[in-house]
């Protein structure tokens, strides 16, 4: 899937993602070689406390959940992103993340509709995040909920996950001081 982008916002950058390397990029299924590269586009925002930090054996276990964008030109790495099945009907985004010097750019929305028909094809429903983005999401459809969106069936069942971000779309205690400041959000496909 080749996708024509705009130029990024700062023509002035001199970084080697801007300018006219940023126009072409790729949304392919993530690969094992590509986890240094997610490691170093996550890195940019686990600092700010914007994405939760993965260890490399948690990238590399849930590979096969992430897309990237590649950039065309030379097979850089630019954005990431999963799909992450929870339940018959629900699945959430997680670790969606676009290199900062290339935030407005497309990627992100790119990356976005890659994992939302994803969830269509699969059969999900629904699909939640958990993010400080709520602008972009609601670009896309995404509305902010209050509650965790599963009766108490589902939730009981839920509760029996060793998943880290299963914990926290229940909201569990363990989990809540890194949702602090999080929008819950959910889109019905």
């Amino acid at each position: 899937m080749a996708a024509q982008l705009p130029r990024p916002h700062d023509d002035s950058l001199t970084s080697p993602f801007s300018g006219a390397n940023a126009k072409a990029v790729t949304i392919r299924r993530a690969r094992t070689g590509d986890v240094p590269a997610v490691r170093r586009l996550l890195d940019q925002y686990v600092s700010d406390r914007i994405l939760l930090d993965k260890a490399p054996v948690t990238l590399y276990e849930s590979i096969q959940e992430f897309w990237v964008a590649e950039r065309e030109a030379d097979g850089a790495v630019l954005g990431c992103g999963a799909l992450h099945v929870m339940w018959e009907d629900l699945a959430e985004v997680r670790t969606l993340a676009v290199h900062r010097e290339l935030k407005g750019s497309g990627v992100g929305h790119l990356l976005l509709a890659t994992l939302l028909e994803t969830a269509r094809r699969v059969g999900v429903s629904r699909v939640f995040c958990l993010t400080f983005e709520v602008e972009f999401f609601a670009k896309h459809g995404f509305v902010e909920i209050g509650e965790t969106p599963v009766d108490t069936d589902v939730y009981a069942q839920l509760l029996r996950s060793y998943d880290e971000g299963v914990a926290e779309f229940l909201g569990l205690e363990r989990v809540k001081p890194n949702t602090l400041g999080n929008s819950r959000m959910l889109l019905h496909l």
